[in-house]
């Protein structure tokens, strides 16, 4: 009976009212793989440099990864209908538990770049693997109205705090090599095993999800008299997408430790404040666009933390160059719950399945190609030219958002 009242009054706190229970072992699923997609975005350009790669490795591996997860999350919109939410769940569970037991034993650069672009690993801040859209579907069978947007705001939340507790972990390998005698290169794979070993305790907690299905038939509604607005919001999108792209957490990490000698331990202690200041900024993009709106919100805090971004490749010193970040990180994602509430909001109900899928897509296309690039970019030597070029293209990005869409009120009319 403890144990009963213990679990009940815990999915209390974990859930809102309303929700399905079911949906709390989607969260904790959600916390583990934030832990681990902290840590690994964070070790990821260390792992490589130790195997004795460059800077344009890390940023194939982190364009494969992308591209591969764009892929997945289409292919999920196309078949994902036909196939038992509960079953993809499971294989996505199995596929992050192979793709950390290949990281951890292969050194060869071909390899890792078939397993990064079928596998779940995830370079950036933002959670972009094939997990992502399995779990947002079932989340919305668990509850309706206020209770399903709170439900997803904890989803995020969740997402956003283990991802800051994951970065803390890449301090581990220094400790591991220091107290064991291991080798850098072995106490970095055995964090891949770790990633392995998440997968299989997510793959046990999907095994409790029902095997139900979803709990409408409703048929989707293509893209009818929003489809300018679609269009052209999704090529906005895409530029802001890709200028993300070119600083990727992973590409970040390797700028930080070419142009200051940071350690990885110093770096991930560096992400976890910047994911405890990001969620925050996710906390307070709702209360500050119910003063501003939706579009002001998005442009006028986004612009400011691209200054403090470029402001940062030109920073002499490590000090002021992290204060830079942080204060970028504290602005930079507000505009994310505000973009998919915008979207929702310019377009007719029926359409909003296939406006936030024609948004997705091209979005994370345009991001996988920019880490190439910006590796190379880093190879040359030209340290800088990343973050000058991402905070550049975000610049222009708000401003045409903000020239293209002022006029158009967030109920699908026109000013």
């Amino acid at each position: 009976m403890a144990k009963r009242a213990v679990r009940a009054r815990l999915s209390t706190l974990l859930l809102p009212e309303g929700v399905d229970e079911g949906a709390s072992i989607l969260l904790v699923a959600r916390g583990l793989r934030g832990i681990c997609d902290g840590f690994i975005a964070v070790l990821l350009p260390g792992y490589l440099l130790v195997l004795g790669f460059g800077q344009l490795a890390v940023g194939l591996i982190s364009t494969t990864t992308l591209f591969g997860s764009a892929i997945a999350t289409a292919l999920v919109g196309l078949v994902g209908n036909r196939i038992a939410q509960r079953g993809l769940l499971l294989f996505a569970a199995v596929l992050m538990m192979a793709t950390g037991l290949a990281f951890a034993g292969l050194s060869s650069l071909w390899p890792l770049l078939v397993v990064a672009f079928i596998g779940t690993l995830n370079p950036s801040s933002g959670d972009v693997s094939l997990f992502l859209p399995l779990e947002h579907a079932r989340l919305a069978e668990a509850a309706t109205g206020d209770a399903r947007t709170a439900l997803f705001a904890r989803y995020s939340l969740v997402g956003g705090l283990s991802a800051a507790v994951g970065a803390l972990a890449a301090g581990l390998p220094g400790s591991i090599s220091a107290h064991s005698g291991a080798s850098p290169l072995t106490a970095i794979r055995v964090m891949f095993i770790v990633y392995a070993t998440a997968g299989f305790v997510i793959l046990l907690l999907y095994r409790r999800l029902p095997a139900r299905e979803s709990r409408t038939d409703a048929p989707r509604v293509p893209l009818g008299p929003s489809r300018g607005i679609v269009i052209r919001l999704a090529l906005l999108f895409s530029v802001d997408a890709f200028a993300g792209g070119l600083l990727v957490n992973s590409l970040l990490t390797l700028w930080l430790i070419q142009r200051f000698g940071l350690s990885l331990g110093a770096a991930g202690q560096f992400f976890f404040w910047a994911g405890l200041l990001g969620a925050g900024s996710q906390l307070a993009a709702a209360p500050l666009s119910r003063r501003i709106g939706l579009l002001n919100t998005m442009v006028f805090t986004h612009i400011p933390s691209s200054l403090c971004l470029i402001a940062a490749a030109f920073a002499p010193t490590l000090t002021l160059t992290l204060a830079l970040l942080l204060a970028r990180s504290a602005l930079s994602q507000m505009d994310v719950p505000t973009r998919s509430a915008y979207v929702m909001s310019v377009v007719t109900s029926g359409e909003r399945p296939a406006a936030a899928s024609f948004t997705a897509v091209p979005r994370s296309l345009a991001a996988a190609l920019a880490p190439t690039l910006s590796g190379v970019l880093l190879g040359l030597g030209w340290l800088g030219a990343p973050l000058v070029a991402c905070g550049a293209l975000k610049i222009a990005y708000d401003l045409s958002l903000l020239v293209a869409f002022r006029h158009v009120r967030p109920d699908g009319g026109s000013s």
